[in-house]
């Protein structure tokens, strides 16, 4: 029997990047694109590669544009990572694992180092497809854990908690990362949210602006333990803007959603340095009447449109300058 997982990419909404220092966001997966893992019983345990764990190239020029569209490293590296720490995990809990071998392979469509959460994503679906294997479960908060901890821990990745619960627990997530319950709890607070309280939503990327997310967290992360004073103003800001976007939420008061995302963008640009590419995306969006801010990283934004002659507009201006322009459809796990 072939077991088949997936998972999808993730759009943080607001209050990113303070995930993983303790502040406060707003998240959803959506399905335009996906993340699929498929495993199945065999003598030995393989690790089959995909398109983009190649090493054969038509030349060098071949070879660049590889690495710059996906980086140096293919997907091989998350599975390989993500079957040590499920089986480290079983083995320290206590948790029998029958003897069986596998072979697994994944594919995905996720645009990649664009800040849609893509490594997480195939990082989720095989530990969703190990679970099945070994019918073994693991409680969500502690696999969200489990799937960063193969990140940071395993491939030295700086990242946070908030693409690994939205990708967990496959619905709107507000997540408060406050210090006391993370140092008590180890994970978070996580509140499913009511996706239909959404304002209409709109994701743009430019694949040519692809990074990866260490370039980013790794200088915050350096900022934030020294105490650089703007980088910690910016992180509590970053949680009020969180607490503000969800009472508006509720009350449907979308003017104030469309201040509170843009004033996330402002302070991000403020506070860490962000190439002009990225910039002009934003401005781009802004200039149709959209409000604009990145989904993660950098190389994709999110934002709020008015009405359908409003995302037309904004559609058609974005696409004259090649940038993709999508309507997320949000999953909504009940």
């Amino acid at each position: 029997m072939i077991i088949e997982t997936y998972s999808y990419p993730r759009a943080a909404v607001i209050g990113n990047p303070s995930d993983g220092y303790y502040g406060k966001t707003i998240a959803f997966v959506f399905s335009n694109f996906i993340a699929r893992v498929q495993l199945y019983e065999t003598p030995e345990l393989e690790i089959k590669p995909e398109r983009f764990d190649v090493a054969l190239f038509r030349g060098m020029k071949d070879l660049a544009d590889d690495v710059n569209f996906a980086g140096y490293y293919g997907g091989l590296r998350l599975l390989k990572a993500s079957v040590k720490v499920f089986y480290e995990h079983c083995k320290n809990n206590g948790i029998p694992l029958d003897d069986r071998n596998f072979t697994i392979r994944y594919n995905s469509t996720i645009p990649l180092r664009l800040g849609l959460a893509g490594s997480s994503a195939i990082i989720t679906a095989c530990f969703k497809a190990l679970q099945l294997f070994f019918n073994v479960q693991i409680p969500p908060e502690i696999l969200a854990n489990l799937v960063l901890s193969v990140e940071i821990r395993e491939l030295g990745i700086s990242a946070g908690l908030q693409d690994r619960v939205a990708q967990v627990y496959e619905h709107p997530v507000y997540m408060d990362f406050n210090r006391e319950h993370m140092e008590s709890k180890g994970y978070g607070v996580y509140e499913h949210l009511d996706a239909g309280c959404f304002p209409p939503f709109y994701i743009a990327f430019r694949k040519n602006l692809s990074e990866g997310t260490e370039v980013t967290h790794n200088n915050l992360r350096a900022r934030f333990e020294i105490g650089d004073p703007a980088v910690l103003a910016a992180m509590k800001r970053w949680g009020e803007l969180t607490t503000d976007f969800l009472s508006a939420m509720r009350n449907r008061d979308y003017e104030t959603i469309h201040q509170l995302m843009n004033e996330n963008f402002d302070l991000r640009r403020k506070t860490i340095p962000i190439s002009q590419g990225n910039i002009e995306m934003v401005e781009l969006a802004r200039s149709a009447g959209a409000s604009a801010k990145f989904t993660g990283s950098g190389g994709a934004i999110i934002g709020t449109y008015r009405d359908e002659a409003m995302f037309e507009k904004l559609k058609n201006l974005l696409e004259i300058n090649h940038i993709a322009v999508i309507k997320p459809k949000i999953v909504r796990k009940q």
